[in-house]
């Protein structure tokens, strides 16, 4: 019969054993959990308090301002309810804004995009210097806009313009960009192109850099050319990237404001023209908050107005990426 001795050390002779902790186990962790949990709160509270500092109290004010008769010359400034957003929907002159900015918003955009993933496209191949092009695409962005409209306002100015020059070279009669209001829609959508299709050129370009470059090699394979490849693979894969710059062209597109102003020189800039052939949401609105009228409640609505058009739109573009991104789900 043989015994077992142990060979674990005890414990040495002199030295007591720590006492047990009897905390219970939340009590223990508690700090553990509020570093883990908190700490990315912490992070990202400085931007929600300047958010509601800038954003939402500006918001919230100016949906109590447009209740009320808020004549800004006035000491008084009587509670008159919702009569601010029907004289809006009421206004001939509000439905010709909302007419104009959503024509410059179409002319503008579709190009615009189009035209940045073609530049994108070619940007995504072998070119060289290519970091030069890259760079080069955005200066438009980063230029003054107040530069730029000047310089497109002489390039369509109607008695000495360049552009009304080149269209003589060809047969063509001037054209009167600032008085024509489909002719002042394409000058102010060649404007905003000119400026904005580089950026979006660059976010398309990143998109794209994601892209495996396997599947192509696998098109290539099975004998697809660069069109069927671009139309097949790229366009498909970068519909979520499409779909947000759809969406923040259509903020900035229903925002429009120092282009058309300044194409529009002197005393009728802020009516978009004589005959307000240019005039967008947020000039109107401008129009009636401060000079020449100062009706700041009126003007308020407007904004309000042109917030829940925004909100609208939104709407309908996270809709498409829901169905988009379903759809691809589903085909997967």
């Amino acid at each position: 019969m043989s015994t077992h001795v142990s060979t674990r050390p005890g414990p040495a002779r002199g030295h007591p054993q720590p006492a047990p902790d009897k905390r219970p186990p939340k009590f223990r962790s508690w700090p553990t959990t509020l570093d883990v949990k908190g700490t990315p709160y912490a992070y990202v509270a400085p931007f929600f308090l300047l958010f509601a500092v800038f954003g939402v109290y500006p918001l919230l004010y100016t949906a109590w301002v447009s209740l009320h008769d808020w004549d800004l010359l006035s000491a008084e400034r009587p509670f008159i309810g919702l009569d601010n957003y029907n004289s809006v929907l009421s206004d001939p002159d509000f439905w010709n804004s909302v007419v104009n900015t959503l024509g410059i918003f179409l002319l503008s955009t579709i190009p615009q995009l189009l035209l940045a993933l073609w530049i994108a496209n070619l940007l995504n191949r072998g070119l060289r210097t290519r970091t030069v092009f890259r760079m080069g695409i955005l200066v438009p962005n980063i230029t003054s806009t107040a530069a730029v409209a000047i310089v497109f306002g002489q390039l369509f100015s109607t008695e000495f313009g360049l552009i009304n020059w080149l269209l003589g070279l060809v047969g063509l009669g001037p054209i009167d960009w600032h008085t024509n209001q489909f002719a002042a829609w394409t000058a102010i959508s060649t404007m905003v192109d000119w400026r904005w299709t580089g950026y979006n050129a660059l976010i398309f370009l990143a998109a794209m850099q994601a892209i495996p470059k396997d599947l192509y090699e696998s098109a290539a394979i099975d004998g697809a050319r660069p069109v069927r490849q671009f139309w097949s693979i790229t366009v498909p894969l970068l519909r979520p990237t499409i779909l947000f710059c759809v969406v923040v062209s259509t903020i900035g597109g229903l925002q429009l404001f120092t282009e058309p102003l300044l194409f529009n020189s002197g005393t009728d800039s802020i009516r978009g023209g004589t005959l307000r052939q240019s005039q967008t949401i947020t000039m109107y609105m401008f129009e009636n908050a401060f000079a020449p009228n100062f009706n700041f409640g009126y003007g308020s609505a407007i904004a309000w107005l042109l917030f829940l058009l925004i909100i609208a739109v939104a709407l309908v573009n996270a809709a498409l990426i829901r169905r988009f991104s379903g759809g691809r789900k589903g085909s997967d």
